[in-house]
């Protein structure tokens, strides 16, 4: 019996030292796994596939190297510095997906010191898609995960390191023979994909990246600065401001996402061209000109506000902090240029929908925020209301009776992604407190449905542009007068999903005004018409216009000052 008692306890001992034996296995699998991930994982999402992770990473054969040369003696400090190279990485694989979703959303890499102030904005468009409570629950859950993915890089590292040590025989043959295969695939040009070299080294190239990048960000405050000291217009008085618009209503209109792919890509040209050729021969049946060319814009896929800041100050507005300095300084906008100049200035901006305290630094009397608009229909996503009922209500409040030269910027975001629902014109006289646009949102594809088919998105996105410009052409065309003169531009121009990478920033610009207004811009050389083309139309930079506008309607000429801009 005791035999038997014996055997059985030492074989439960040999198949506990054979599971444990296996987990450990599977745990040093799981941690070299998720190591090697984190090492070769690209930062933009086009880039992830399989061939991606068929690579060798420098950073990995280096870690190995020093961990075999490092003393036995001083067995905790190797511990405490494989934490840490751990706890490097993990922070690096989170800029990673950071990255990824910047680079498709906003066409460029995450800023570690200045963008933190756009996750905010994120949360609150997720919230508009998904509900509060959804983007709540999205925002712990990716907290939780970072810091998960940071403590298992942590502990995967250490668990490597003493792996490594305890089988330094065979460690040091497999680092030697991939060392070679590294030298020489770096050697020919070796490649995993066409953007990815098998002699992978991208952890240490985008650290260094990132170092600079946080250099050039702290020392962005002292540039901006030098660049915001220098303005021809600081000091010109009012009476000299604006002088050629005098008891002209003047409306700086931006479009939201509409960019040069709008009216380049072979899949949108044909359709928004023809609304906007269209516009252009019933525009000029109306006695209006026109005139367009395009911008380079300051931000691409979102962050509106930058470009809309770049354009009223004259200044290059291209993150968060500069945009955060400008309001809190002097600079005379656009609008504020109207107002020094005894116009009543208005913003028309649907999508604000709490206090505003900027508005007193642009230069803007009223503001007409979401809120008191007055609109009581559905909302169409990130839209509160549609373009048509924003500038219906502008036009009832500020232009339908007599009244003073007002000077509006006008915000229109029905194009805003998902670009679902689409609205529809209806008839002007017809929108009351917005109720009829309640069949609009019916039966329209949920945003899961655009964001996951590109050919959708692409599509939807075309049509919201259509919406939106449609929309401005039958404003003046029922409300215009002599005495209006439009400007309407693109903010940006839209995420990858619609252009795909390395798209232009350049979006179109175009003013609508009488004979006079136009010619008063000959100098510009904008192409006659409401569809710039490569072939015809200038590119300037979004900084350049505000001094461009106020030269050619001030007094004189119209000729910008020699030597302020170049084309």
């Amino acid at each position: 019996m005791s035999l038997v008692t014996d055997d059985t306890a030492a074989l439960a001992a040999l198949d506990i030292r054979r599971d444990r034996r296996v987990l450990g296995w599977v745990v040093t699998a799981l941690a070299a796994t998720l190591v090697t991930v984190a090492l070769l994982l690209p930062n933009k999402v086009g880039q992830v596939e399989p061939k991606a992770f068929l690579r060798i990473p420098a950073e990995g054969i280096i870690a190995v190297a020093l961990i075999l040369v490092w003393p036995a003696r001083f067995v905790r400090l190797r511990q405490v510095g494989a934490a840490l190279g751990g706890t490097l990485l993990g922070l690096l694989m989170i800029v990673k997906f950071l990255d990824m979703g910047f680079y498709a959303s906003l066409a460029r890499p995450f800023d570690l010191v200045l963008d933190w102030a756009l996750l905010d904005d994120a949360l609150s468009f997720l919230g508009d898609s998904i509900g509060e409570g959804g983007a709540k629950a999205v925002a712990v859950g990716v907290i939780v995960l970072a810091l998960a993915v940071v403590a298992l890089m942590a502990l995967s590292a250490m668990r490597l390191s003493t792996v490594i040590t305890r089988h330094r025989t065979g460690s040091s043959r497999s680092i030697a023979v991939l060392g070679l295969v590294w030298a020489l695939a770096a050697g020919l040009g070796w490649q995993a994909t066409p953007a990815l070299p098998i002699a992978a080294r991208g952890e240490a190239a985008l650290a260094m990246d990132r170092a600079r990048a946080v250099k050039a960000g702290l020392a962005d405050h002292e540039v901006f600065a030098a660049e915001a000291s220098v303005d021809a217009f600081a000091g010109t008085p009012g009476d000299q401001l604006l002088t050629q618009l005098r008891g002209k209503d003047v409306m700086l209109t931006f479009v939201e996402s509409y960019g040069r792919d709008a009216v380049e890509d072979p899949e949108f040209a044909t359709q928004v061209g023809a609304v906007l050729d269209d516009g252009a021969n019933r525009l000029a049946a109306k006695g209006f000109a026109t005139r367009s060319a395009f911008l380079t814009s300051s931000t691409v896929g979102g962050g509106s506000w930058l470009a809309h800041s770049t354009v009223q100050s004259g200044l290059w507005i291209d993150n968060q902090s500069r945009y955060t300095n400008l309001v809190a300084s002097n600079r005379l906008t656009i609008s504020g240029a109207f107002r020094k100049a005894g116009w009543r200035t208005v913003g028309v901006m649907p999508a604000i929908d709490r206090a505003w305290p900027e508005s007193n630094f642009f230069g803007i009397d009223k503001v007409y925020d979401g809120p008191s608009m007055g609109y009581k229909g559905p909302k169409f996503a990130y839209a509160p209301m549609p373009d048509q009922f924003s500038l219906s209500t502008f036009h009832r409040n500020e232009r339908a009776a007599a009244h003073a030269p007002v000077m509006a910027e006008v915000e229109l975001i029905s194009s805003h992604s998902p670009w679902t629902p689409l609205p529809k014109m209806l008839d002007w006289n017809g929108l009351g407190d917005g109720s009829v646009f309640e069949s609009q949102v019916q039966g329209a594809p949920s945003p899961d449905e655009l964001w996951t088919n590109t050919t959708k998105g692409r599509a939807e996105y075309r049509k919201t542009i259509e919406y939106s410009l449609s929309t401005i052409i039958s404003y003046v065309e029922n409300y215009g007068d002599e005495n209006l003169v439009l400007v309407f531009l693109g903010d940006h121009q839209p995420a990858p999903l619609v252009t795909g990478e390395n798209a232009s920033r350049d979006v179109p610009i175009t003013i609508i005004g009488s004979q006079s207004v136009i010619d008063r811009v000959g100098s510009w050389k904008w192409q006659p018409g409401m569809k710039p083309t490569a072939d015809g139309a200038p590119v300037w930079k979004m900084d350049q216009f505000r001094d461009r506008f106020f030269g050619a309607f001030g007094p004189g000429d119209g000729a910008t000052t020699t030597g302020q801009h170049t084309d």
